[in-house]
C-alpha cells in the first residue's frame, strides 16, 4: 500500500517463493536454530529456569519461553531521512511465512498476530540517536511464528528504501527534469519489479512535494509492472551499428516501423560527431515530417517528429566537436553547442516563408536527453550552470550502496507480554519507539 493509492501489493504480483520461505532457505541460519531451540523447549515443557538479570517483579518459573509473545519493530537508521519502500513485499512474508510445520502440513499463524505498518512512500527520520528510531513495521505475536522471516523482511525493504531514497534525493537536484532509470542491465532481472515500483514511489513522491507532473520512465516492462506503466527509452548502439553506422537511416527506419507512440530519440554518439549526427536526422526526418504538416496528417506528423536526441560519450573519449583540448565525455559545452545547433538546423533547408514557423518549432522541440555516469552530483553541477538539458538518463549510481547511501533496516525485540502485560525487553541502548505513520494492517489484503 503506498501513499498515493492506498492499494496493498498483493501476493498475485509479488509471486513470493512460499515453500522455500517457511523452509528457511533464505533465512540466516541462527534463525532457523533459534525457531528449533524454542520448539524444542516447549515441547520439552521447559519454564524458565535463569537467574533474572533485568531483575524483573514477576515470578518467571511459570514462563513458557517457546510460546513466548513478544513485541517486533523493524527500522532503518538512514539519516536524515529514508523514502520507505518493500512494506508491502515484507507484509505478504508475514501473511504466507508466519507458522510452523506439524510434520508435513505447514500450519499457518498469521491470523494470531497484531500487525501495524507504515504505507509505502512515507519518509522516516532518524538523527543519529538509536533510542529514537521510527519503526516501519511493528508485530505482536509469538516469536517463533515470524522468526524466519527477519531475514527476507529486512532485505526487501533494505534494498527497496535505498533505491528510492537514492532516487528521491537525486530529483531534489534535478529542477523537475524527467529521469530516465536505466539500471535494469547492472543487477538481476528479478530485482527489475522492486526496483522500478522503488523508483516511482520516489517520483510520486516528488510530484507530491512540488506539485510537479513529472512522468516515471523506466527501461523495461519488468520495472513498470507494479505500477502499470511499460517500458521506453531511446535507441541501443546495437540499431546504428546494423545499419552500418548510419544513424540517420536507422532513425528513419525507426520512426517508419515502430507505433507513432513510441518516442522517437535518437542516440547520437555513435560516430563520436554528436552535433552534426543531431543534423543528420533532424534533416532526415523534416522532410517527411514537412510533407504531413501540409497535409494536415496528425499521426504523420507524431511519426516523424524528432522527440529528442541522447547525448552518451564516453567519459574517456572527446567528440569531433570540441577543440583538442577540451573537455571529454557529456560536457556541458556539447550539449549546448548541439542546443545550438539544433535550433538553427531549419535555416539551411530552404525552407519557404510559410512553413518558416513549423520548421522552427520542429527543431526547437527536440529535447536533449544526457547518460553516461550521471549521478546526483553531476546532476546539480549541470543545474547549477544552467545545461540545456530536458533529461537525464540514469543507470548503476541509483543501486549505489555505501555508508551513506545504505538503508540497512534492523528487527529488535523491544517488548514481553508476561502475565498479561507488556514488559520492556530491548537490549541496551535501544527501547520501544513509535510512529505516527503507523496503521493496523489486515494481512488479507496482500493474499
Amino acid at each position: 500500500m503506498s501513499i498515493f493509492d492506498h492499494q496493498r501489493l498483493s501476493n498475485r504480483k509479488l509471486k513470493l517463493d512460499i515453500e522455500p520461505l517457511r523452509q528457511g532457505f533464505y533465512a540466516d541460519k541462527y534463525f532457523e536454530n533459534v525457531v528449533q531451540v524454542l520448539e524444542q523447549a516447549q515441547a520439552a515443557g521447559y519454564t524458565y529456569d535463569g537467574e533474572n538479570p533485568r531483575h524483573l517483579p514477576y515470578a518467571l518459573n511459570n514462563v513458557e519461553n517457546g510460546d513466548l509473545v513478544v513485541e517486533a519493530q523493524y527500522f532503518n537508521r538512514h539519516a536524515p531521512h529514508a523514502l520507505v519502500a518493500g512494506v508491502d513485499a515484507a507484509l505478504a512474508m508475514v501473511r504466507f511465512g508466519s507458522g510452523y510445520f506439524e510434520g508435513e502440513p505447514f500450519v499457518e499463524t498469521w491470523n494470531q498476530l497484531d500487525v501495524e505498518a507504515v504505507e509505502d512512500g512515507v519518509l522516516t527520520h532518524y538523527a543519529g540517536d538509536p533510542m529514537q528510531v521510527e519503526p516501519v513495521i511493528k508485530i505482536r505475536g509469538r516469536y517463533r511464528d515470524f522468526a524466519l522471516l527477519e531475514t527476507t523482511m529486512l532485505g526487501v525493504m533494505t534494498r527497496a528504501t535505498r533505491i528510492a531514497t537514492n532516487v528521491y534525493d537525486l530529483l531534489q537536484v534535478c529542477n523537475g527534469k524527467p529521469i530516465l532509470f536505466f539500471p535494469a542491465r547492472f543487477d538481476l532481472p528479478e530485482a527489475q519489479m522492486m526496483d522500478g515500483y522503488a523508483y516511482w514511489l520516489a517520483v510520486q513522491r516528488y510530484n507530491m512535494e512540488t506539485g510537479h507532473q513529472m512522468q516515471a520512465l523506466a527501461s523495461t516492462d519488468a520495472q513498470s509492472a507494479w505500477w502499470g506503466g511499460q517500458g521506453g527509452g531511446t535507441v541501443p548502439h546495437a540499431l546504428v551499428a546494423t545499419f552500418l553506422g548510419d544513424t540517420a537511416e536507422a532513425m528513419v527506419n525507426y520512426a517508419r516501423y515502430l507505433p507513432v507512440e513510441v518516442p522517437r530519440i535518437a542516440l547520437v554518439d555513435f560516430n563520436n560527431d554528436t552535433v552534426n549526427t543531431s543534423l543528420a536526422i533532424a534533416t532526415a526526418f523534416w522532410p517527411h515530417y514537412r510533407a504531413a504538416y501540409q497535409t494536415g496528417d496528425e499521426e504523420g506528423k507524431r511519426r516523424w517528429s524528432l522527440n529528442g536526441v541522447r547525448l552518451d560519450t564516453g567519459s574517456h573519449v572527446r567528440d569531433v566537436s570540441m577543440e583538442p583540448d577540451g573537455p571529454k565525455g557529456v560536457s556541458a559545452r556539447l550539449v549546448c553547442e548541439t542546443r545550438e545547433a539544433l535550433d538553427h538546423a531549419w535555416e539551411g533547408w530552404d525552407v519557404p516563408p510559410e512553413l518558416a514557423d513549423a520548421a522552427h518549432m520542429f527543431c526547437h522541440s527536440i529535447k536533449i536527453v544526457v547518460s553516461g555516469g550521471f549521478d546526483r552530483e553531476r546532476i546539480q553541477r549541470f543545474e547549477a550552470e544552467e545545461v540545456p538539458v530536458d533529461s537525464y538518463g540514469v543507470g548503476s549510481s541509483l543501486l549505489q550502496n555505501d555508508k551513506g547511501t545504505n538503508t540497512d533496516y534492523s528487527m529488535d525485540i523491544v517488548r514481553v507480554k508476561m502475565n498479561g502485560e507488556w514488559v520492556q525487553m530491548a537490549k541496551v541502548g535501544r527501547q520501544p519507539c513509535d510512529n505516527s505513520d503507523l496503521q493496523p494492517v489486515d494481512l488479507r489484503e496482500v493474499e
